[in-house]
């Protein structure tokens, strides 16, 4: 177990350095390049047969963009003010940036863009498991929900926010017509099939090679047919969904509810184990009960939002603890190199973490957060900022009163205010970079000449699904029978939460916008595949596991990857068939 607290730190480490690097690098390029932009007089151009149109935002700027014969030219269109939209609005117009700041060397734009694509992604990732992970815990703690409701609301919520706040910021982007609906459509389904083809497959080898195919790991099988089942529900609604073509606000609620009926399911079975075990002890069985697959069954999640085995010994914080020790030059520079990414959301973010606790961070978060909502915020206008300004210093004082600087609060009343907070702003952050991460992508898919939603299905759903086949590959491999098995449950359990309520809520917004119209789902063929090989892998799983005792071995995970291949090979096909 130490080993893989050693192996979750140096990932985190790792993505930190090459983070901060790739953000150092960006900074320089786009900050040379933004100032020559700005300069550039050139007289905008426009495409007179396009600009006069009302046609979907993104087809018609890619037409125009096409039909231009260089980069100047395509710079000066974009400095039109009437050229329709061409992408959802970021804080960076990249489209511009790319063609009229690298104009000259296209390769070094791209470059750019992809380091800012690999910041972007880890700053997502890391607010999701630094900050939001650990107010919902808090909550969870300070609420005292039970396990079971805990694993499956606030905790699912904490690992899946990426992919909830990517599909809701595309479905909100532009109207969600056209290619931009299809970056949420596509990265949640996209996702879901990687983790429950990709990682499952690659725990299944790993747990089977660790242990070999005859010793291989057992999964508990009333909570795995339960989860594959509810995800293939979920799936099939979804599909009804998409050939009909619309959904109204109440069909769209309604698929977000599937979700409350799964919660309630999880809790009836936690129930009935819990009362089977009771029954087992009384009648003088010391037997424990068997490890369930429920996302809720106690788990510890490490700072990073990773789940983890429950520890053989518990961890207690004194004050006896011995000091930190001296940090070599090297780390120094490294957190120097890191403070632009970090400092940020640690002065706007209320933490209450103990291992980060600092009064004088808390007092920050409480004065500048108010001015960073305000500042976000449509109209901002001075006297809201002021409002901001002396809301934020009735706070601030409050926190200093209020706090001690040796510990975070201790008391529920306490806690609960500073959760809440923690809570709010992590969820402002994760939608700032969600929006800004598929602004990007889209930008990026207009570049390359490539559908935004190709892009949504591998690209963003790769992104967003790395740490959990890292953390899941490493629970499998080190983490023992208990690690394999919630490796396995997160597998399944996670995607169904990122499908319903991720795809649900983007749905119910999206469709609440337009009521009493319909809404005209954004799907193309991509969406119909990946769902089709999801359902395959998905009947892989629930046939091949249960026919072979629930036992991890190579079959199930070498069956998985294959379905996966598949999905690549389908969608690179017909890539180079419209490219043809």
């Amino acid at each position: 177990m130490a080993f893989l607290h050693r192996l979750l730190k140096c990932r985190r480490n790792a993505a930190a350095a090459v983070a901060s690097a790739s953000f150092l690098v960006v900074v320089l390029v786009f900050s040379v390049l933004l100032a020559a932009t700005r300069r550039d007089d050139s007289p905008a151009i426009a495409a007179p047969s396009l600009l006069g149109e009302e046609e979907e935002p993104g087809a018609s700027c890619e037409a125009a963009l096409r039909s231009l014969p260089d980069h100047a030219a395509r710079c000066r269109y974009l400095s039109s003010p009437r050229h329709p939209p061409c992408a959802p609005a970021g804080y960076v117009d990249y489209l511009r940036l790319f063609y009229c700041g690298f104009g000259r060397a296209p390769w070094l734009g791209g470059a750019a863009l992809a380091l800012w694509l690999l910041v972007l992604f880890y700053l997502l990732g890391d607010t999701a498991s630094q900050y939001f992970c650990a107010s919902l815990e808090g909550l969870s703690e300070a609420l005292r929900l039970p396990p079971a409701i805990a694993g499956v609301t606030l905790l699912s919520l904490g690992n899946g926010s990426p992919d909830v706040l990517s599909s809701v910021v595309a479905f909100a982007a532009g109207g969600a017509e056209g290619d931009v609906g299809d970056v949420g459509l596509s990265s949640v389904l996209g996702g879901a099939l990687f983790v429950s083809t990709v990682v499952a497959g690659v725990v299944a080898i790993v747990a089977a090679r660790r242990r070999g195919d005859a010793a291989a790991v057992t999964i508990e099988r009333r909570g795995f047919v339960r989860d594959v089942c509810f995800l293939l529900v979920a799936l099939c609604y979804l599909v009804a969904v998409l050939l009909t073509g619309t959904v109204t606000v109440w069909a769209a609620a309604s698929f977000l509810s599937l979700y409350a009926a799964y919660i309630l399911l999880v809790w009836t079975s936690h129930c009935c184990a819990a009362a089977a075990e009771d029954e087992e002890l009384g009648d003088g069985n010391k037997k424990p009960a068997a490890h369930n697959s429920d996302l809720a069954a106690p788990l510890l999640v490490d700072g990073h939002g990773d789940a983890l085995p429950p520890l053989p010994v518990a961890i207690s914080c004194k004050a006896t603890t011995p000091p930190a020790p001296q940090k070599t030059f090297s780390q120094r520079a490294l957190d120097a190199l890191h403070s632009p990414l970090y400092l940020p959301r640690r002065l706007t973010i209320p933490d209450i973490a103990a291992h980060r606790w600092s009064k004088r961070y808390a007092v920050a978060s409480a004065l500048l957060a108010p001015l960073l909502l305000a500042a976000i915020s449509y109209p901002s206008t001075p006297a809201v900022l002021l409002s901001a300004a002396a809301a934020g210093a009735l706070l601030a004082a409050a926190a200093a009163h209020a706090t001690a600087s040796a510990a975070p609060p201790a008391t529920r009343c306490g806690r609960l205010p500073w959760l809440a907070g923690g809570f709010l702003m992590s969820v402002l952050w994760s939608y700032m970079l969600a929006r800004e991460l598929v602004a990007l992508l889209v930008a990026i898919g207009l570049v390359a000449g490539v559908k935004a939603s190709l892009l949504g299905a591998t690209v963003l759903a790769w992104g967003n699904s790395l740490g959990d086949l890292v953390a899941d590959v490493a629970l499998a491999a080190h983490g023992g029978a208990a690690g394999a098995q919630t490796a396995v449950s997160g597998c399944y359990a996670g995607p169904a939460f990122n499908t319903v309520v991720g795809l649900g809520l983007s749905l119910t917004l999206a469709a609440g916008a337009r009521y009493p119209r319909a809404y005209a789902v954004p799907a193309d063929a991509s969406a119909y595949q990946a769902a089709g090989f999801l359902a395959a892998g998905l009947a892989w799983a629930l046939v091949v596991l249960p026919a072979r005792g629930m036992r991890l071995d190579r079959v199930l995970g070498v069956g998985l990857l294959v379905v996966y291949l598949g999905f690549l090979a389908v969608r690179l096909g017909s890539l180079g068939a419209s490219g043809s």
